[in-house]
């Protein structure tokens, strides 16, 4: 059955990639509890099988030089820091290789479940309705999570005595002749049966993590779950408002027609066809390789750059077919091609006369 939000609306669509994304960064992703604790029994147990021989000869080093500063009658308080500071190192020491696999393991296997590291802070800010008492009670006594949190709980619990109770129980005869054994003997076999209950336990534990896992992610991607209205509002707000991308496209012709008709001062002539037509033309033989178009535009444009040029004492000159072929075949600021030249010199050679340029 498909989620509802509080409107009433189906969530049927499948999330999209900024959901997603903003789902991610707000520390909103699909984690299990249970392979983090299964990454830390492996990792424990590798741990033990490695430094197995170097934990316990590193605690019989530690022990023996503590038995030895104690027996010293001269023992003084300078004495006594010294041997507290060398003792913290020495079990910094003794268990760093132990734990600092297992945080390593274990930062790898979470890494790898939430698919890579990535730092945000929306998850630590604080939300006032979390400070609500009632709300609190409610979310932790009645909700259907903290019912399956409880059940997992109880079963794990169970499941680890059971274990426990039964491999103790097969070793019971060999218990009953720990007093016969050396120290190192005795360690050696705790550490063996304590190795089996954490083996039996992690099998036990991955079947189990497997599961939750699977069950996350089907509760996540529930979750995420989008209704028709939100991936139109999404789309609406990554493409823009319509009335608002209509008025930007607006703001750009006006300041593309100001900056046109700022030109049209510059041209040496405006060609016309007379009515519709206008396409002012600039030619500098010292920086154009060709005439080039400064303006050009039809109907209210067209009268505009014509209005302009006779502000300036810019030539009009009326010709209906080069009109049509330079607003046609040249685009803004473009040099005409090499098939109008003919027109356009002529054009040119006769604003020069009025002008009485060479």
């Amino acid at each position: 059955m498909a989620a509802e939000t509080e409107t009433g609306e189906e969530k049927t669509e499948a999330p999209t990639g900024k959901r997603r994304s903003k789902a991610r960064d707000e520390g909103q992703v699909a984690k299990s509890v249970e392979v983090g604790t299964v990454a830390v029994l492996l990792s424990g147990l590798a741990a033990m099988h490695l430094f197995g021989s170097f934990l316990y000869d590193r605690l019989v080093f530690v022990i023996h030089d503590s038995f030895k500063i104690w027996a010293n009658p001269s023992f003084t308080d300078a004495d006594f820091l010294a041997f507290a500071k060398k003792g913290i190192v020495d079990y910094i020491v003794t268990l760093l290789p132990f734990f600092g696999l297992i945080v390593l393991v274990t930062f790898i296997v979470q890494a790898i479940q939430v698919g890579g590291v990535k730092v945000t802070w929306k998850a630590l800010k604080p939300k006032l309705s979390s400070f609500n008492p009632i709300s609190g009670l409610k979310r932790i006594l009645f909700s259907p999570q903290s019912l399956v949190e409880l059940g997992k709980s109880v079963a794990k619990l169970c499941i680890v005595g059971w274990i426990a109770f039964v491999i103790i129980r097969g070793e019971m005869n060999y218990l009953l002749n720990l007093g016969d054994m050396e120290i190192r003997s005795i360690l050696l076999y705790i550490l063996s049966v304590m190795g089996r209950i954490f083996l039996w336990v992690s099998m036990v534990m991955i079947f189990i993590a497997i599961l939750d896992y699977a069950y996350r992610v089907y509760e996540h991607e529930k979750n995420l779950k989008m209704t028709k209205q939100e991936i139109k509002e999404e789309n609406k707000q990554s493409e823009g408002d319509p009335q608002v991308k209509s008025r930007i496209k607006s703001l750009q012709r006006e300041m593309a027609m100001r900056r046109m008709m700022e030109n049209v001062p510059k041209a040496d002539v405006i060609v016309t066809n007379p009515v519709h037509l206008a396409i002012a033309l600039g030619y500098n033989n010292f920086s154009m390789s060709a005439p080039t178009v400064l303006a050009k535009g039809a109907g209210l444009i067209a009268e505009n750059i014509k209005k302009r040029a006779r502000e300036h004492d810019i030539p009009i000159v009326e010709n209906k077919e080069l009109a049509r072929n330079l607003y046609s075949m040249v685009d803004l600021g473009s040099e005409i091609p090499t098939t109008l030249y003919q027109a356009v010199a002529e054009v040119l050679a006769y604003v020069y006369r009025l002008k009485g340029k060479v």
